[in-house]
């Protein structure tokens, strides 16, 4: 078993958190906000604490292309060594974290029904 870490929460995450909330919101779905906040902080948390590789391994993946590849190969460089990024599957909603020794962070999390890419950055005018 690994020994007990520490997870927090990155503002990337907290944004995430808002922008679910609107959404559900949106769509009606308001209550169920409460009930991922639970879910994450009563559940998730605790374990991730003790368990850091609960999830996948995200750079794991092969990649399908020679670009794919390369994007990895920075993010590696940028993470350091002995950090790890992983995906984890919580009910309807992906959460992405990474660990280093005992330390844990919460980057990003999506509902799979999200819009995931902000497309107009690419747009040319």
């Amino acid at each position: 078993m690994s020994r007990r870490g520490r997870v927090e929460v990155a503002q990337n995450f907290e944004r995430n958190l808002e922008d679910i909330e609107a959404w559900l919101t949106e769509h009606e779905a308001a209550s169920a906000f409460a009930t991922l906040l639970d879910e994450l902080f009563e559940r998730v948390v605790p374990n991730l604490e003790r368990f850091p590789e609960l999830g996948a391994d995200f750079l794991a993946r092969r990649a399908g292309s020679v670009v794919g590849s390369a994007r990895i190969a920075r993010l590696q460089a940028r993470l350091g060594a002995g950090t790890s990024l992983r995906e984890l599957i919580v009910g309807d909603y992906l959460v992405l974290y990474a660990v280093r020794d005992v330390q844990r962070w919460l980057l990003a999390i999506r509902h799979h029904r999200q819009l995931s890419y902000d497309l107009r950055v690419h747009w040319v005018r």
